[in-house]
């Protein structure tokens, strides 16, 4: 798993400039068929982030949320975009994540008529626990107007079906009320973008903004303004939620390299990291085990922390051709390690943050090779205080 990156997709291009507008620095990643995403980092986050466009319907959402989940491993995948409201709950400009995803278009016809046969995925509780601690802080929202009204976060069903519904008195439209009463939000991806993560093991999170009513109201000169705003405000709440899916996954990496118990009641790894110090180890065995002894890097200035960064790119190309790092992994290391080594060069005032930044992101994708978080542990540091 990418400690660090999470997926995002869209169902239409005004959806996913809304979010690709809160990334900095995105770069096209192909995918080997002819898929392609744009990685970039959620602004002042060392959260990475993989952008896809699906376009409309569950089945293509399906194939590009699977295609995404093998290609980048994501921490999660958030599908984020525009819907329908059912009922007045959930009021235009607000935000609805879902707490399950109802397939709604599956049904049996018989001569008394159409019965519900729904199929139905639920949120993984992680993330519907963190969405809700967001909901409460809210603090996610973009500044408004001054007379403009705050957006709210909803948090119940969403029907996700093959067809726009925009009815309230249509028989599809009756029969969807009928039989899915506690859904607040009608959209057409949802369900694909389930299914795909429940096959393949990834949390999903479904985030929408409310831009119609699905009642008869919707057409194309209300949709130019409302969706827009509507996409902006899901966006905002996406990547937000993404940066803390993000920062949660470091520290529980950082809490297992300092030393956190196992399920055995032992600890995986001892850390000591002050100046002129000794570790000792008395143990009647030591098995799986590895002791990785170091010293604070003696970083004074842009140009030692330099030097030490092209030590460190040493160190990678040892682990990757000792295996430790497999070929994707090394050049998206080498990628923020760069990153690093030229904000370091610049010495400016900004260049602290950004140096910081990349070696954070660098971290993340080297979570799982001790050695190599116990060595960047003082380059993070030391760009800090440059």
């Amino acid at each position: 798993m990418s400690r660090d990156l999470v997926v995002i997709l869209t169902a239409l291009n005004l959806e996913y400039q809304a979010v690709r507008r809160r990334l900095a620095g995105p770069q096209v990643h192909r995918h080997e068929r002819g898929t392609r995403f744009e990685v970039g980092t959620v602004q002042g986050t060392s959260c990475r982030v993989a952008l896809g466009l699906t376009n409309k319907g569950n089945h293509s959402a399906a194939v590009i949320a699977e295609r995404a989940i093998q290609e980048f491993s994501p921490v999660a995948v958030l599908f984020v975009g525009v819907a329908g409201a059912l009922w007045d709950t959930a009021r235009l400009g607000d935000v609805v994540m879902a707490t399950h995803v109802y397939a709604y278009h599956g049904g049996t016809s018989e001569d008394d008529g159409l019965k519900a046969r729904p199929r139905v995925w639920e949120a993984e509780h992680g993330i519907s626990q963190l969405g809700s601690h967001l909901a409460r802080v809210n603090d996610w929202a973009d500044d408004l107007p001054a007379r403009g009204r705050a957006p709210q976060v909803r948090f119940g069903a969403i029907a996700a079906g093959e067809v726009v519904q925009n009815s309230r008195i249509s028989a599809e439209a009756q029969w969807i009320r009928q039989h899915y009463n506690d859904a607040l939000a009608i959209e057409m991806e949802a369900a694909g973008v389930a299914q795909a993560g429940h096959l393949n093991g990834a949390p999903v999170a479904i985030i929408r903004g409310i831009s119609d009513r699905a009642d008869g109201t919707k057409t194309s000169a209300k949709d130019r303004g409302g969706q827009p705003r509507a996409a902006a405000n899901a966006a905002a709440f996406a990547a937000r939620l993404a940066a803390e899916l993000v920062a949660e996954q470091e520290q529980i990496a950082m809490s297992h390299m300092d030393g956190a118990p196992t399920a055995d009641g032992f600890k995986k790894y001892v850390s000591n990291t002050a100046h002129n110090s000794t570790v000792g180890i008395m143990a009647g065995s030591v098995k799986e085990s590895s002791v990785h002894v170091y010293a604070d890097a003696k970083v004074m200035g842009p140009a030692d922390l330099v030097a030490e960064l092209d030590g460190f790119r040493e160190q990678l190309k040892r682990h990757h051709v000792a295996g430790a790092l497999d070929d994707d992994t090394y050049q998206e290391a080498l990628a923020d390690l760069g990153s690093a080594h030229g904000a370091a060069q610049e010495a400016t005032p900004g260049s602290s943050k950004r140096a910081t930044m990349a070696l954070k992101r660098l971290r993340g994708l080297i979570a799982e090779v001790p050695e190599l978080v116990a060595g960047l542990a003082p380059l993070v540091v030391a760009a800090g205080e440059l």
